[in-house]
This record gives C-alpha cells, structure tokens and sequence, in this order.
C-alpha cells in the first residue's frame, strides 16, 4: 500500500504543499471532510470508530470523517470516504460550514449535511474505519456527552456546539 499524502495548507486555507500523513508536524495545518447525515425524523447518525485506529479508537463521532489527501478536494474527499466507511453514493449533498480546529493538531473541516433513510443496518460499513454506526435523537446525544464526553472523539465538541445545541 502506497504512504498517503496529506494535503497541507495556510491559515486562510490556501494549499501549499503536501506530506506524508507519518511526517506530519504539529505545526502543519490540514483539511479533513465530515459528513452530517440526519434522517427526515430528525435522527443523527454518528459513526463509531473502529478499535483498531491508531486516533480515537472505539470513539463515536460524525457519521463519516477522513482526512482530504494530496490530490483531492474536499468534495472529492467525502463522496470517497462516505463510499469506503458506509458504502453510499453521495449525489444530494449541501456544504455545510467549515470550521478552524486548533487544538494539539491544527485543520480545517469542512461540513457536508445530507438528509438520508437507510436503517443503520443496512449501511455497508468499512471494518477497518467503523466499528458500527447508528441514529440517535438530537438530545440523547447532548445527554450523553455531557455524562461521558470520554466516549467521543476529542473533537466532539466542536461539532456538538455547531449542529446540536443551537437547534435546541
């Protein structure tokens, strides 16, 4: 398997060059495409990482995340991953908002919202990125990170405050 080259950008976002993912430096920005995917009752569905990923394992978290590698867009990056991780064709998507993430790691995300049907268990999920998915109403998932934010990605957060509590 080829090392994968993340793309790597400025603080506004522009690219200026790229690395291996192994040779990144906490100093380097990146860019990374999740998707927000709800149901028409309202449902999110959040992804559980699988345990065997090196960041975050067993962590829940957006339904579908990846990091946007040299030759790609963002766009490019989330119809792939939503392929790879949940085995769907993403055609009817919106963008979202894209967000600044300076924590230990420095990215930008940018969102992409899609309103989808499809019982968790039929989703065809990629074992080696999800160890399961799920939909969950709006408020049990406020309830639950607020009892055990230990059970999310370290990002959680960010996306928590961004779709979750301004609708409540």
């Amino acid at each position: 398997m080829k090392p994968t080259r993340i793309v790597v950008v400025d603080d506004q976002d522009r690219v200026i060059g790229s690395k291996l993912r192994s040779d990144l430096e906490l100093a380097d920005i990146y860019r990374v495409s999740c998707l927000w995917l709800t149901n028409t009752s309202q449902e999110v569905l959040l992804a559980q990482r699988s345990f065997a990923k090196k960041n975050s394992p067993g962590k829940w978290g957006p339904a579908v995340a990846g990091t946007v590698e040299a030759d790609e867009t963002y766009e490019q990056n989330i119809i792939r991953e939503a392929k790879e991780e949940l085995g769907i064709e993403l055609r009817d998507y919106t963008y979202g908002h894209k967000q600044f993430i300076d924590t230990r790691k420095q990215f930008f995300v940018q969102w992409f919202e899609v309103v989808d049907n499809h019982v968790a268990e039929d989703f065809v999920i990629q074992a080696a990125e999800v160890e399961r998915v799920a939909w969950f109403e709006p408020q049990y998932i406020l309830d639950w990170y607020e009892r055990n934010p230990d059970d999310f990605t370290e990002n959680a957060h960010y996306w928590i405050s961004l779709f979750l509590t301004d609708a409540q």
